[in-house]
């Protein structure tokens, strides 16, 4: 099992004049509304348990005001917590002290903003630089770790440029370079493709998957859109109101929503493209074709390969071994409603 490199544990946040006197009307399960009335706090989270995963993207999503914005801000400490740990390669990072906060956000953790937060009168090259040249790196180092960075994410040749000479999507792969500068071991990503269009949004979900194949970072990634939650996701939270409804692998979060808010956000989904063939396999079946299909592809991908064929049986391999087998009629069951999930489930 892949180690957990930060985890959050019984988080609480509040937002108020006293807000430490109010744990324990949270621990007994007061509302947000309530306590708002009654007491002038703002409960912005309630018992927070996620664990993120070593080398894996963990995508936080939810709605306006669900508290995934506040969460991120806890990881890096930019926000204090009013009750609960927030470990960091097993350190408990809330009790650290200033200059062992600085040395954190310095050497272990990058951020990528949603509105660039690129210095207008640097150029580009001095932007990516930016993390290298704060830690006191030497200078020529910093111009080699920068114009590496640049070609990586498909800007060579921008290096003089400044941010308001590059389109938006150019921007964010600056802030995207500058992150990556910095060699640290932790990423966070606030909505940081949220200010771009479509096509250019959908290009830099491609970049981040490419370049995390290669650098296998930790990555914690804010949306409050699904569509890109279940692209780029290994680990999937999800919130609401503050609190945590569901989380678990995004495929068996789509199969199975735990509850209505859940169904509602999955039922919009196309699962046809984001529900992958090892999904819905039969793990325990032995091989019965010669017809193989490579368990990570999508059900779309796999009914085009049936060709119409509703009774077709395939073998699934995953890395070139046999995993299971898939038969095009338990694909049918999972095109059907999300309502019907429970009823009909797909082992």
């Amino acid at each position: 099992m892949t180690e957990s490199f930060v985890s959050i544990r019984n988080l609480y946040k509040i937002f108020g004049p006293s807000p430490k006197s109010m744990i324990s009307h949270a621990k007994s399960g007061l509302g947000k509304e309530e306590m708002l009335r009654k007491y002038g706090h703002v409960l912005g989270l309630r018992d927070i348990n996620v664990e993120i995963q070593k080398g894996k993207i963990t995508v936080i999503m939810g709605l306006s005001g669900s508290g995934k914005s506040t969460l991120i801000r806890h990881f890096n400490r930019l926000i204090d917590p009013t009750d609960g740990q927030v470990v960091v390669n097993k350190v408990d990072i809330t009790k650290l002290g200033p200059s062992e906060l600085r040395q954190l956000r310095r050497t272990q953790m990058s951020m990528v903003f949603q509105k660039f937060a690129l210095f207008p009168h640097e150029t580009v090259l001095n932007n990516i630089g930016t993390p290298c040249s704060v830690r006191g790196d030497d200078p020529k180092a910093v111009k080699l770790t920068a114009l590496k960075w640049l070609g990586r994410v498909g800007l060579a040749g921008t290096e003089n440029m400044y941010p308001h000479q590059l389109s938006g999507g150019m921007q964010q792969r600056v802030g995207l370079a500058r992150a990556l500068a910095s060699n640290s071991e932790i990423m966070l990503m606030d909505e940081a493709y949220s200010a771009l269009d479509p096509i250019i949004r959908s290009s830099m979900q491609d970049l981040l998957l490419e370049l995390q194949k290669d650098l296998h970072k930790t990555v914690v990634f804010i949306t409050h859109d699904l569509d890109e939650a279940l692209k780029i996701a290994d680990h999937l939270v999800i919130l609401k109101d503050g609190e945590v409804v569901q989380q678990g692998d995004p495929q068996a979060i789509m199969l199975n929503p735990s509850n209505e808010y859940v169904k509602r956000f999955v039922s919009e989904i196309n699962r046809l493209r984001v529900i992958r063939v090892r999904s819905v396999m039969d793990v325990a079946a032995a091989a019965a074709s010669n017809d193989v299909i490579d368990g990570n592809v999508t059900l779309e991908r796999a009914i085009g390969a049936a060709m119409g064929d509703a009774n077709k049986v395939f073998d699934v391999q995953l890395d070139g071994k046999h995993a299971g087998s898939l038969r095009m009629e338990n694909v049918l069951k999972v095109i059907s409603t999300v309502d019907d999930i429970d009823a009909q489930h797909v082992s």
